[in-house]
């Protein structure tokens, strides 16, 4: 299992939080922002598999492209960005070394917290 950074969807949260499609939350909030099951392969039946990659910044190589074991650490709701999805995300990836993923997720989050300042 090699976990590496999903480069489309790393320009994909950039676009949106440029965009303004951001949800300025907390870290606690991911566990109820975060998108259930069924809404994951209702995403998936109307959007496809690659539209769903694009919602993960990591990405399994060594698995099926057509499955939900090949993508991880999500970072938003399939409409915007949540700064607690990310935020979580970035943890996680730092507990399990996966420095490059850690290191986009903080470069979004600080890319969310400077935008709100303006």
């Amino acid at each position: 299992m090699t976990i590496e950074l999903n480069k489309p969807a790393l320009r994909h949260a950039r676009a949106l939080i440029r965009e303004g499609k951001v949800v300025r939350d907390e870290r606690d909030d991911w566990s109820e922002a975060a998108p259930s099951a069924e809404e994951e392969n209702a995403f998936i039946d109307r959007a496809g598999w690659t539209q769903y990659a694009h919602w993960h910044l990591g990405v399994d190589r060594s698995e099926n492209r057509e499955t939900k074991q090949a993508y991880t650490f999500p970072f938003g709701d399939f409409r915007r960005v949540h700064r607690s999805g990310v935020i979580s995300a970035e943890s996680r990836a730092g507990q399990y070394d996966h420095e490059e993923i850690r290191d986009a997720l903080r470069a979004l989050r600080e890319l969310i917290d400077d935008d709100e300042g303006r």
